[in-house]
């Protein structure tokens, strides 16, 4: 049965990207220190085009990650630009260049409707408009029985967590402060989110802590 799952990294104080985000700096003054540990290896080094790299004990998660994902979601404000807004002439097709990363297809939440984009490597971004049960039921029919990989950012996660729509979050916890930015776990509520941890794994630079979302408890 396909999954939705969510890997995202998060400072010590709970920030998945620091303060005064802007398209010059899309993770926030300090943000790009939450991936130091992943940059290096050569796992994620391959899966960008790119040769050499680290093996350590964040190479497996890291592997993981990847394995049986037929189809991502992901918020406006992570794919770009900052500061959302309508799409004007057309032009952003977000972060990653013309051969991002995902090689199937994305389905962004905006507030602004735009035709599909396709983008090489197998990768096509989809725009909905319609709110988070129709991205993720779009998403899973797209992955074909794979898993869904939501991939933030923290406002989206939040949303998709309250709901109980969530089935896996794994946390890459980097030993960094950044005081400020968008926070992962606010604005719950009393959404009775409950958590089963999977597993722990020490790495150098993080720690990778998994838990599987249970069911609410009976109101």
């Amino acid at each position: 049965m396909s999954k939705l799952r969510c890997h995202i990294s998060i400072s010590l104080d709970g920030f998945v990207a620091g303060p005064n985000q802007s398209e010059e700096n899309p993770l926030g003054e300090g943000g790009e220190r939450l991936h130091d540990w992943v940059v290096p290896l050569a796992a994620f080094r391959r899966a960008h085009g790119e040769q050499g790299g680290e093996v350590n004990a964040s190479t497996s998660v890291f592997e993981e990650a990847l394995e049986n994902i037929g189809a991502g979601v992901m918020g406006r404000n992570m794919f770009g630009p900052i500061g959302g807004g309508a799409w004007g002439d057309g032009q952003w097709t977000g972060w990653w260049g013309d051969n991002p990363p995902y090689h199937y297809p994305v389905f962004v939440l905006t507030h602004h409707s735009r035709e599909p984009v396709e983008m090489e490597g197998g990768t096509t971004y989809h725009f909905v408009t319609d709110g988070i049960e129709s991205a993720l039921e779009q998403a899973k029919k797209a992955a074909g029985g794979k898993d869904v990989m939501l991939w933030g950012g923290g406002q989206v996660a939040q949303q998709y967590l309250a709901a109980g729509l969530l089935d896996e979050l794994e946390l890459h916890v980097v030993p960094v402060l950044l005081g400020g930015g968008s926070r992962l776990l606010d604005n719950l509520g009393d959404a009775n989110v409950r958590l089963e941890q999977v597993r722990a794994v020490e790495a150098p630079g993080v720690t990778h802590l998994k838990y599987r979302i249970l069911p609410g408890a009976p109101s």
